[in-house]
């Protein structure tokens, strides 16, 4: 056997092996929450799977599921299905099923502090009063596990309610930003789960 054909093999078990990674897009399942902006986390998986041709639709974890490889890492996608204020539940089911701590986990979700198109990527942090990370972080005990997110937009004025500006709808002009940002955050999780954070970071924060 050559050389290449060794690393060919080597590699092939490398892709069939255990998830190494885990990454979660947070949002609410249902039609009526399809494109809103508390769903960004969802819309950013659906890229990523897009990218690497995962087919995230098997139950599993609370959540629907999809396993691709990306860079040499073998990941898990995950959309859970609990509704937002309990992600930590499919978080943990799948965390706990394959072993694996908060720093092999990279959570994709909202943030009204960012223009549409604008990420933020951090180690780890606070839940910010976002009840997706408030669940999670409650539910592993840690904060310690990587994040990007994902911009979309502030309130039109301080007195607006919060649930009705994260459960309302992208406008037209705000479709195109929307979807750079999730192309941004496909190609960051590639550079997160090689080890390259601060690239990420330096690139796109």
């Amino acid at each position: 056997m050559g050389i290449m054909e060794l690393f060919n093999q080597i590699s092939s078990e490398k892709k069939t092996g255990p998830v190494e990674y885990i990454v979660v897009g947070l949002g609410n399942p249902g039609l009526q929450y399809q494109d809103t902006r508390h769903n960004a986390g969802f819309m950013a998986i659906d890229t990523v799977a897009e990218k690497y041709n995962a087919d995230v639709k098997r139950i599993k974890f609370k959540s629907l599921c999809g396993e691709c490889t990306i860079g040499d890492k073998k990941c898990l996608l995950m959309k859970p299905t609990t509704y937002m204020n309990n992600s930590g539940e499919a978080v943990v089911e799948a965390l706990n099923f394959y072993k694996l701590g908060t720093e092999n986990l990279i959570v994709i979700y909202d943030d009204i502090s960012l223009e549409p198109s604008k990420l933020r990527i951090r180690r780890k942090g606070s839940d910010g009063g976002h009840n997706g990370i408030k669940s999670i972080i409650y539910l592993t005990g840690e904060d310690t596990f990587p994040r990007i997110k994902v911009g979309v937009g502030k309130k039109p004025h301080p007195q607006y309610n919060l649930a009705d500006w994260v459960l309302s709808n992208f406008k037209a002009d705000e479709i195109p930003l929307i979807k750079e940002a999730c192309q941004n955050a496909s190609e960051s999780v590639e550079l997160m789960v090689t080890g390259r954070i601060n690239d990420a970071m330096n690139k796109f924060n």
